[in-house]
């Protein structure tokens, strides 16, 4: 009888640890990266904060950078004080992942984040969180082609409902809703196609609705634009392009607007055990300091680019959000910082898919035949075969990505090279 009412004691503790420590854990633990180190000058602007962060110097050791923690476990000093540190096992927190979640929830105007393997471990995540079989979801009929697959292949079979919506009007999100909506699920700019969302018209819809407003604002960056700063519940970004940047390491953000929304988010990566790796996680507080530097690089020789393609001959349509003729320019404008619209543009050549294909095969360096977008590196991608092939091709067609569609991710070069190169291979496929 003893023994058994020792377990139970032991059970009742744990239990209330269970539900009581372990949604303080990450922000005990942020505040232990944060509470320490000199005084900050107040209201430092974004490019100080991708430096920064709240990161400080390591308390034993003085190193400038935090320390990579390869542990598995952490060891805890009794049964009543178990997680007073803030860890216990790598799957629930890591002080690395946990300092670049805090670091990421900061730069996007979170109240936390969470970071796991890659940005379809993210999307994966948020819809895990936030719907159940017979709930309905609106979500962009244009976007990533991962994000368009798990829907229909691993969602719908689980019993949940998607509708694939043209986003470029907010009227076309609000008639699809339906009694049991759950979730708006936008993407801005979209990729590939670069339209634009409305996303404080959608959040409106969103909130008249009592629906949760989530979007993948990976091409726009956070140094461009803020979805939570726009109305939006949760932001979606695949850290594995420009927060990385260099083409190194793998990697997805959550964000959250509120704590609530958060402790959601953060059980679910516990019980998905998705979390980010250590090492990548170290990496990435390292490459994310130069994302303004690097976008604002990328995002000037984009326009450059954009401007030089279409006003070339072989060139039948150039879309890229800084141009006059992007048909959603205006809305661009007001919600993109700074005067940039990233690094990312796309184009149709005259002859039509075959004339496509010969110039991403033909095409000289320092142009790069392959997928991922956000490097420092030019890269030029064959979307209907790469990174959308996994679309139903009716829906491809359907918004525009055709067979010969030409995406390209500009990088860090000198642009006059790269259009230089660019020049060359469309004067060969006369």
């Amino acid at each position: 009888y003893i023994s058994i009412m020792l377990v139970r004691t032991l059970a009742s503790r744990l239990s209330k640890v269970t539900t009581t420590k372990t949604t303080t854990a990450t922000q005990r633990c942020v505040r232990s990266f944060s509470s320490k180190g000199k005084d900050w000058i107040p209201n430092v602007s974004l490019d100080t904060d991708l430096v920064h962060g709240g990161v400080v110097p390591d308390e034993k050791s003085g190193a400038i950078l935090t320390p990579v923690y390869l542990s598995t476990t952490f060891v805890q000093e009794s049964v009543d004080k178990y997680l007073d540190k803030g860890y216990s096992y790598s799957r629930t927190n890591n002080p690395t992942v946990t300092m670049l979640e805090e670091k990421v929830a900061k730069i996007e105007n979170g109240a936390g984040a969470i970071c796991v393997g890659t940005g379809m471990s993210a999307t994966a995540s948020c819809i895990n969180a936030f719907m159940n079989a017979g709930d309905h979801c609106v979500i962009t009929n244009c976007s990533y082609g991962g994000t368009n697959r798990i829907c229909r292949e691993q969602f719908v079979p689980l019993g949940m409902e998607f509708d694939f919506v043209d986003f470029s009007d907010p009227a076309n999100v609000e008639k699809a809703i339906k009694p049991n909506t759950k979730l708006i699920f936008s993407e801005s700019p979209t990729n590939p196609t670069l339209t634009i969302a409305d996303l404080e018209a959608i959040s409106d819809i969103a909130k008249r609705n009592d629906l949760l407003h989530v979007c993948d604002s990976t091409f726009a960056t956070p140094y461009i634009m803020r979805p939570l700063d726009h109305g939006c519940d949760l932001t979606i970004q695949s850290l594995t392009k420009y927060y990385d940047g260099h083409n190194v390491g793998l990697g997805g953000a959550l964000i959250s607007k509120t704590p609530e929304l958060f402790e959601r988010t953060k059980l679910i990566q516990n019980m998905h055990g998705n979390i980010m790796a250590p090492m990548t996680a170290y990496m990435m507080l390292q490459s994310m300091k130069t994302m303004g530097l690097r976008v604002t690089r990328q995002s000037n020789s984009a326009m450059k680019i954009a401007t030089f393609l279409e006003s070339h001959p072989m060139v039948e349509k150039c879309v890229y959000p800084g141009l006059a003729s992007h048909p959603q320019k205006e809305l661009a404008d007001k919600q993109h910082r700074n005067g940039l619209h990233g690094g990312m543009l796309w184009f149709d050549v005259v002859g039509g898919d075959t004339s496509a294909i010969k110039l991403m095969d033909s095409i000289k360096r320092p142009w790069t035949l392959c997928e991922n977008l956000g490097a420092t590196e030019s890269i030029i991608t064959a979307c209907a075969v790469m990174t959308h092939a996994n679309m139903i091709r009716e829906d491809r067609l359907k918004v525009g990505i055709t067979d010969g569609f030409i995406r390209i991710s500009v990088g860090i070069e000198d642009p006059d090279d790269l259009i230089r190169s660019l020049d060359e291979a469309l004067n060969s496929i006369v």
